[in-house]
């Protein structure tokens, strides 16, 4: 009997280095915190830049803005984190976030938690470092961001948590932080910040309409349906006029009133971006309030340097 040739063994694949795979964990860690997107970490620092501001009477403790600063990079990674964690199997169904870690598989869920306690452990260590009353508020905070992802799936106005959890918080940990006390200049400053989340976050919403009506994702573009540009506007004008009641407040001058006069102007430009409701507009409008924020906190940094 002639013998059997032995089959070819086909050769596995040859496992890559550690240092090129630790290399593509640390990138894929990085996306799910969203590192490579700053804006929704500006959109977040400029109202706590200008409760500090405002707070510390244009020269802020150095100390508290380092802490703020490297406080709102963190709790915006951890904020992302815990997003993605609950909504991954929400985001493949969505063309605009089907490709993130979580949603594409390419981190566990495990890994993710363990990422977001890691990220609360820094947020914690850095608050450790102000007084009592800016502890308990951002214990208040956390609390609140943390079940910020989850309300998309019963509350129609997901975006006005989002606002009173996360947007406008450090507003009131800025204040409380600089001077131990919330005087009534900080909640004008909090209601600005909230108003400016909802105004951005529904825009934000209105690039996924479409598919959150498929999946049923509850967002304020959907609540708004086609009186969206309307309510956007009256929000952009409520948000105006909280700004000119806190310089009113603070007795500020002309350079404070042009960074709010330059809000307005750039408020204008994001309802022309989002004149057609197009996904591509309305994320432009989106990245655009970066700006916003920006030319407010110019305006407050301008009043103190020219006008103290």
């Amino acid at each position: 009997m002639a013998a059997i040739p032995d089959l070819p063994v086909t050769p596995k694949p040859a496992e890559a280095p550690l240092g090129h795979r630790l290399a593509r964990r640390a990138e894929e860690y990085a996306r799910l915190m969203r590192l490579d997107r700053p804006v929704g970490t500006w959109l977040l620092l400029w109202p706590a830049l200008w409760a500090l501001w405002i707070a510390g009477a244009g020269r802020p403790d150095p100390q508290v803005l380092g802490v703020f600063v490297l406080g709102v990079f963190v709790m915006r990674a951890a904020g992302c984190v815990i997003n993605d964690y609950a909504d991954r199997d929400v985001d493949p169904h969505i063309r605009r976030t089907r490709d993130r870690p979580l949603a594409a598989r390419r981190v566990s869920p495990l890994e993710a938690l363990v990422l977001f306690a890691v990220l609360g452990l820094i947020a914690l260590l850095l608050v450790s470092r102000l007084n009592p009353l800016t502890i308990k508020l951002a214990f208040i905070g956390a609390a609140l961001t943390t079940s910020y992802p989850f309300t998309k799936r019963f509350f129609a106005l997901p975006q006005l948590y989002l606002g009173i959890s996360f947007g406008g918080w450090s507003v009131l940990m800025g204040f409380a932080a600089q001077t131990g006390v919330l005087p009534r200049v900080a909640w004008v400053l909090y209601i600005a910040a909230v108003i400016w989340a909802v105004i951005y976050d529904t825009i934000y919403a209105m690039v996924d309409r479409e598919d959150d009506l498929k999946i049923g994702v509850k967002s304020s573009a959907i609540l708004f349906a086609d009186m969206d540009r309307f309510l956007i506007g009256a929000m952009q004008l409520m948000m105006l006029g909280a700004l000119w009641l806190a310089g009113r407040n603070m007795q500020f001058g002309e350079w404070y009133y042009a960074g709010v006069v330059g809000a307005g102007v750039l408020f204008l430009w994001h309802q022309w971006l989002i004149r057609k409701r197009e996904p591509a507009g309305c994320l432009r409008a989106f990245l655009n309030n970066q700006y916003v924020g920006l030319v407010v906190f110019v305006g407050i940094l301008l009043q103190y340097v020219y006008a103290p």
